[in-house]
């Protein structure tokens, strides 16, 4: 078995733009700059068949290169249950068809649709039991977190392996839109 995504890497000076936000907030596991990333259909383990079946769809996707901007942040879940804080995108009709369009080729692969809402984001941090307070405080004082725009000209097929570290990603294929 092999954890997949399908995303959008983010450039590197978007990347090292972020680090200064990512403090603030005991036990948080902030996501170094080459992990950012927005995901566009996240696909979980899967068979090496499976894969190479996703593999075959994605690329048969098609799109036009993407001008994309942060310009929020917010969190995963309420409480002393919120499992990650992020900074959103602008909004970009551009990015919710490939989006829908990665979601419609992961059914012709054979997957079954993902549920939820889709919501553009780069993942800054994953909390454990973290103090609500302080993810409010970190929420608020950095409510104006945007970039500049950047555009992408292609997406990947990720692999996701769990080290001590953390997640590790590793592409293993690419699309140019």
């Amino acid at each position: 078995m092999i954890r997949l995504f399908v995303a959008l890497a983010i450039p590197d000076g978007v990347a090292q733009s972020l680090a200064p936000s990512q403090c603030g907030i005991v036990g948080a596991r902030w996501r170094p700059a080459e992990a950012l990333h927005v995901t566009l259909r996240f696909f979980g383990d899967v068979t090496e068949v499976m894969a190479e079946d996703l593999d075959a769809e994605m690329g048969k996707v098609k799109g036009k290169p993407l001008t994309l901007s942060l310009s929020s942040v917010g969190a995963f879940d309420e409480g002393d249950r919120i499992t990650a804080i992020w900074a959103g995108l602008h909004d970009n009709e551009g990015l919710r068809v490939l989006a829908g369009r990665c979601e419609a080729a992961a059914r012709r692969a054979g997957l079954k649709p993902d549920g939820r809402k889709y919501t553009p984001h780069v993942t800054l941090a994953y909390l454990g039991r973290t103090d609500p307070a302080q993810v409010a405080a970190w929420l608020a004082s950095h409510g104006d977190l945007k970039s500049e725009p950047f555009t992408v000209s292609q997406f990947g097929l990720y692999s996701s392996w769990q080290t001590s570290e953390g997640s590790r990603y590793t592409a293993e294929r690419i699309y140019r839109l």
